[in-house]
Parts: structure tokens; C-alpha cells; sequence
């Protein structure tokens, strides 16, 4: 398949994947299966991220907005 050139993914002597970041797996649905969603971001986390990420209050605010919960 040549993969290694065509999308730049090869496999390391222990047969990790490189780079780190590829992804690879077997995914599975079922009607009988419970997915879940992560509870809402409130404004206290949201402060402490943009200060340890030493980002600006209002972007990260704006780029969590689907998951606030204020």
C-alpha cells in the first residue's frame, strides 16, 4: 500500500505508529450502548485555563461556548 509515502505514517521497530499523533482502531456502535457527554464549563475553569494558557479570557470563552454552562 505503500503507506509511508502516501500519507506519511510509518510503523517504529515496536510497532507504535509514527508520528504519534496517527490514530488507528477498530470502532464499534450498538443500540444498546450509553454514550455520555462531559458536564459544562463554568466560568471559574474557564478563567483558570485562560490564565495557565495565557490566552485572553473572552477568546477561550468563545471557543468553548458549545460546552458553557453560563
Amino acid at each position: 500500500m505503500d503507506v509511508e509515502s502516501e500519507i506519511g505514517i510509518r510503523l517504529t521497530e515496536s510497532c507504535a505508529m509514527d508520528p504519534p499523533s496517527s490514530v488507528s482502531g477498530f470502532y464499534f456502535g450498538s443500540p444498546q450502548s450509553k454514550y455520555f457527554t462531559v458536564g459544562k464549563i463554568m466560568k471559574d475553569q474557564v478563567a483558570a485555563l485562560a490564565k495557565t494558557s495565557k490566552q485572553d479570557f473572552t477568546d477561550v470563552e468563545r471557543w468553548l461556548q458549545p460546552n458553557l454552562g453560563y
